[in-house]
């Protein structure tokens, strides 16, 4: 087998298309946005990516067929005048090794450049280590001029700490992007990082819809969100229980 391989089910006819990209992470956030995406928009898939660098399993579905784990390409057309044509990327892993995350994005971004992209967006987290009721989508951007632009949509764009930077596909897709001539952004929303946060998810699709001027259904994610909730109260019940119970105790871990 080759380290990366390509299957396309067809090469859609798109002008300029915008690529949103969404892989697990920091409490799938991006994930769980850019599926979201696709799923509500109906996007059509084009494209899958198989690779070595990916965990050596595949999925069992359902109705008990087996599927090859991957990172899959969708597209979506603009239906109205100031509406781009879309590209989204979205999968089941990313690579396993720091070769790996090179090689699978320089990858990803050799399927899009075919389309004349010029403009990338990738999702994410960022881990805050507490939970947040209304969490901010903080950017980082290729250029000062796209900071500014999306300064104007509510992105947050705080100095970052010295060392400070943006792990995976999220980050290496703007890197070698910009290397390409391309303009790109990472939205983060900002999460515990302890579960699947679709609170935050909806906070960066809700910036990103208005960005590519699109309206979407939130419908799902809210129902998700209570899920959560529900799950967060009933651990803050047991922390209440556990607290005075532990208090003054010299607790020792060994991990």
């Amino acid at each position: 087998m080759d380290d990366i391989i390509v299957k396309y089910i067809e090469k859609p006819s798109l002008k300029e298309p915008v690529v949103v990209e969404g892989l697990p992470g920091v409490g799938n956030v991006g994930k769980l946005a850019a599926e979201h995406f696709k799923d509500v928009t109906k996007a059509t898939k084009f494209a899958s990516m198989y690779s070595k660098y990916f965990p050596p399993q595949v999925f069992v579905e359902e109705n008990g067929v087996i599927r090859l784990v991957s990172n899959d390409f969708y597209y979506l057309k603009g239906t109205k005048k100031d509406q781009k044509d879309i590209i989204i990327i979205v999968g089941d892993y990313q690579g396993l090794t720091p070769e790996g995350q090179y090689a699978l994005s320089s990858k990803m971004l050799d399927v899009v450049e075919e389309f004349g992209v010029k403009r990338i967006y990738t999702l994410g987290g960022y881990g805050l280590g507490k939970m947040i009721d209304k969490p901010r989508v903080l950017g980082a951007a290729t250029d000062e001029d796209l900071v500014h632009e999306l300064k104007k949509q509510g992105v947050i764009f705080s100095k970052g700490e010295p060392g400070s930077g943006i792990v995976g596909a999220s980050g290496l897709l703007l890197g070698l992007g910009a290397l390409r001539g391309m303009r790109c952004a990472c939205l983060m929303g900002e999460t515990s990082g302890y579960f699947v946060d679709p609170k935050s998810a909806r906070a960066v699709l809700e910036i990103l819809s208005k960005i590519l001027k699109m309206e979407i259904s939130f419908a799902e994610l809210e129902e998700k969100a209570l899920q959560i909730d529900r799950i967060t109260s009933q651990l803050k019940e047991i922390e209440q229980v556990i607290e005075p119970e532990t208090k003054g105790e010299d607790l020792h871990y060994i991990g």
